[in-house]
């Protein structure tokens, strides 16, 4: 991104998993023992990208297939780059059924009677109807390299969560003019931000109309402070510039053949 320094924090994004892979398949001076030892550490490192967590209460069915989710949500633009990857191979897992829903920049869900964002809904909409709309939601097939993309806008906050993005991964089910269809969930799972980022946004409309108390990810119940493995987001962007966008990216280690609905939880 050009404009100034670029910041690029919290999390070891896919460029730690290439790494990792490239160990296994270059075995050392030691032979097939060191290479065998290789392909341990890079299994191991691909076990621990992720962390199973709670659904919570605002899921809608995989229906909307899309890579823009925005609708006519203000916003920092965020470019949310996933790389679904089998926990044990540390293959991609093409095809998945990649499912994100989050809030928008003043706490509200899509798809609700009391708006979401937690009791009351959020701030600057309190209460207000979404039971209509669909807004900040959406599923995409992964590809070839187990790669997903999405268009969306930097979350905002609601009463007793910090900044986040829900995810669930999909298999097994098929893809019809409804949706992703059958199959079962392997990955649930929340994305989380950085406080430097979050507190940046916070400065910026329509996040500043958000009155609502933040919880700081330190203070958040549901992050267990393990970095990329408990779902924290690799972030790029422009210091100081923000509202110019934001790239985040992380990648899943997904076991495809466990099941993991994650219902329950804020």
């Amino acid at each position: 991104m050009a404009g100034g320094a670029v910041i690029a924090a919290a999390g070891i994004g896919a460029a730690a998993f290439d790494g990792a892979a490239s160990a296994a398949v270059q075995p050392g001076a030691g032979g097939a023992a060191s290479g065998s030892r290789a392909v341990a550490k890079a299994q191991d490192a691909c076990y621990q990208l992720s962390t199973e967590n709670v659904e919570g209460p605002y899921y809608i069915d995989a229906e909307n297939v899309r890579a823009d989710v925005r609708e006519d949500r203000q916003g920092i633009v965020l470019t949310l780059r996933l790389t679904v990857i089998d926990s044990v191979t540390c293959e991609p897992v093409p095809d998945a059924a990649v499912d994100i829903w989050h809030c928008d920049a003043v706490g509200v869900y899509s798809g609700f009677e009391s708006g979401g964002g937690g009791p009351g809904g959020g701030a600057a909409l309190k209460g207000t109807p979404t039971t209509n709309t669909r807004f900040l939601r959406g599923t995409q097939p992964t590809d070839d390299e187990g790669k997903v993309e999405f268009t969306t806008v930097f979350p905002g906050w609601y009463v007793g969560r910090a900044v986040h993005i829900h995810v669930k991964v999909h298999v097994d089910g098929a893809w019809t003019d409804g949706g992703y269809e059958g199959g079962h969930v392997c990955h649930t799972g929340q994305f989380f931000f950085d406080e430097t980022a979050v507190v940046a946004s916070a400065s910026v409309s329509p996040y500043s109309t958000n009155t609502t108390r933040r919880t700081t990810l330190d203070q958040d119940g549901l992050y267990d402070g393990s970095g990329v493995t408990g779902g924290l987001l690799a972030l790029t962007y422009t210091q100081g510039h923000i509202e110019d966008g934001v790239v985040g990216t992380i990648t899943m280690g997904v076991d495809p053949d466990a099941t993991h609905d994650g219902t329950g939880g804020p």
